[in-house]
């Protein structure tokens, strides 16, 4: 069955109807008959499936050559009227890439001269040529017209306006003739039509107006507002003008470029970011073992529940959000206890996996099961980059990300806060591990900088520093070593690179408040299967975590099946760190 909160009537409804209304109608309709109105118009949305057999057949008249020996197949993707090209390892960053190199094939074809701009956005590219070339472009684009399904859309500032159309019809030509800005590109999707990636990662074409002898941008963009005509062009690779670029872990294209565009500008990060993440498999037996061998496994029910270790496969998708949305991250660290999961490509040359007696030096901590006592040694991976992300398995990227998302070019490092809190009262046996912790880093803080905590920070992925890791070891000393050594979770404990870190940062000037695209999701919930719906239909959160703290045992294979089916809609490509099927290792 569908997603039914996937239906365009239903993403009209969360456009056209404001939220608050929203949610008093959903007050009054029961979640039951909300349900069945929305599989109702999923329903009805699949009776076009006429017209877009229909479409096909035009489809495969108009470009037969998209459709011999299966080397490229269209797919009619289920926006609009648009058709996208199907592609096994379809992602944002090669769209991008693939449409820059069309655009500007049919710029140099047509004899027309051109510069790339930093727009924006670094998702897309942007082109800029001289008014007077208007034409020639419109050329250019009526003869890619033949070689497959390439839209163009109008827009007006960095927002695309109007209908988008086919080059080389009626309406393209005629957006062609009076756009200032016109964005141009192919549509893409993966092969079971789940991830349809679309404009938002197109090449956009801007037409310079000549001004007093200079040429002058039709909009404003992050380097200069007019250039002189005759202004030298020099070539870059393309990683110089987007952060979304692969900058440490493969070359990218050169592009045709101008001076002012080719210096390095304040806010890029330029230096390397690496992930690290921890990682266990609760149901492997010799882990079972080695656990049940110290105890019952806590001091409260929520630490000691079995929840924390199930293993969903939540990592292999995880690896796939990096890969679709973080392509620039150089190298990725997974940390676990002499276990490694059987689909991991464990020999890809960016990938490594960290056993615990690599980064604990007192083996008398070990083994351990206390995920505080883990992440207060992350900082003695061998080899990691000063600047690193740090996932649970649990957290995924759910659309394309820079650097700057994490990290301000400076160095300093970029905190989440959440809106929930740290309690007020003093620490008691009875608190929740996160609380003790919680409370036990405002002791710390306050005692060293008179300022007490209140807010937690989001469990979306840590932006940290090597260095203010070590600091932090030494700074808090007595504190340090007991939580690496406490086996299980303890009510001593403190919580470093998801709290501590990032209020110690903050004080001594490494940190700065910010904010993301976030959800937070828990599979106990009743509402989970309704979110998970609408998280794959929007695509709109840069970050979400999928926790499940206190799973009723009688729901984990429910749970799991419906987490499975999500994650594989939305992350349908599988990453160059996974083996391939049938792959022994």
């Amino acid at each position: 069955m569908g997603n039914p909160e996937a239906s365009a009537a239903v993403g009209a409804y969360r456009v056209l109807v404001p939220a608050g209304l929203r949610r008093r109608i959903a007050r009054r309709v029961p979640a039951r008959l909300r349900t069945v109105l929305k599989q109702l118009l999923r329903h009805l949305h699949t009776l076009t499936l006429g017209t877009r057999l229909f479409r096909g057949v035009r489809a495969r008249r108009r470009w037969p050559h998209l459709f011999r020996e299966g080397e490229r197949l269209a797919t009619l993707a289920g926006h609009g009227k648009r058709i996208a090209l199907v592609r096994p390892t379809v992602s944002p960053l090669g769209l991008r890439e693939a449409n820059l190199e069309l655009v500007a094939a049919l710029l140099e074809e047509e004899g027309v001269d051109y510069f790339a701009i930093r727009g924006d956005s670094d998702f897309r590219s942007c082109l800029a040529v001289a008014e007077a070339d208007r034409e020639r472009v419109g050329r250019a684009l009526d003869r890619c017209a033949d070689t497959g399904p390439v839209y163009v859309t109008a827009c007006r500032g960095d927002t695309a306006v109007g209908k988008t159309a086919l080059c080389g019809s009626r309406r393209g030509r005629r957006l062609a003739r009076e756009s200032a800005v016109l964005r141009i590109g192919m549509l893409w999707s993966d092969p079971a039509g789940s991830l349809f990636l679309g404009l938002e990662h197109g090449c956009d074409i801007e037409f310079w107006r000549p001004e007093e002898g200079r040429l002058v941008a039709p909009r404003p963009n992050r380097v200069t507002e007019d250039v002189a005509c005759d202004e030298p062009r020099v070539t870059v690779p393309v990683s110089r003008l987007t952060g979304f670029a692969a900058l440490h872990t493969r070359r990218t294209r050169s592009v045709r470029t101008i001076l002012p565009c080719a210096d390095a500008l304040p806010e890029d990060v330029r230096f390397p970011v690496d992930v690290v993440y921890t990682w266990v498999d609760g149901n492997d037996p010799a882990w079972q073992r080695r656990r049940s061998a110290y105890g019952h496994g806590g001091y409260h029910t929520e630490s000691a529940n079995a929840a924390r270790y199930i293993s969903r496969d939540e990592l292999r998708y995880s690896l796939r959000a990096l890969e679709q949305n973080a392509p620039w991250v150089r190298h990725v660290y997974v940390v676990t206890d002499r276990q490694r999961p059987a689909w991991l490509n464990d020999s890809h040359p960016r990938i490594t996996v960290v056993d615990h007696s690599e980064i604990f030096d007192d083996p008398s901590a070990l083994p351990t099961f206390n995920s505080h006592a883990i992440e207060s040694r992350l900082h003695h991976i061998k080899g990691l980059a000063e600047h690193f992300l740090y996932f649970n398995d649990d957290m995924f990227l759910g659309c394309p990300v820079t650097p700057q998302t994490f990290f301000l070019s400076n160095g300093m490092t970029r905190t989440f806060l959440s809106p929930s809190q740290v309690p007020r009262w003093d620490l008691t046996l009875g608190d929740r591990p996160v609380d003790a912790a919680g409370k036990n880093n405002r002791k710390l803080l306050l005692e060293n900088f008179g300022s007490a905590i209140v807010q937690k920070i989001r469990h979306a992925p840590y932006a940290l520093r090597r260095s203010v890791l070590q600091e932090i070891e030494h700074e808090f000393a007595d504190a340090h070593r007991q939580t690496s050594h406490s086996r299980f979770r303890s009510p001593t404990d403190i919580s470093i690179p998801s709290s501590l870190y990032h209020y110690y940062a903050y004080f001594t000037g490494r940190a700065v408040p910010s904010d993301i695209s976030f959800a937070y999701l828990d599979l106990a919930k009743p509402e989970i299967q309704r979110r998970l719906g609408i998280l794959l239909a929007k695509r709109d959160r840069q970050a979400f975590c999928i926790n499940d703290t206190l799973s009723d045992g009688q729901d984990v294979e429910r749970q799991t099946a419906m987490l499975s089916r999500f994650l594989r809609a939305y992350y349908p490509v599988p990453s160059p760190f996974e083996r391939k099927e049938g792959e022994v290792r």
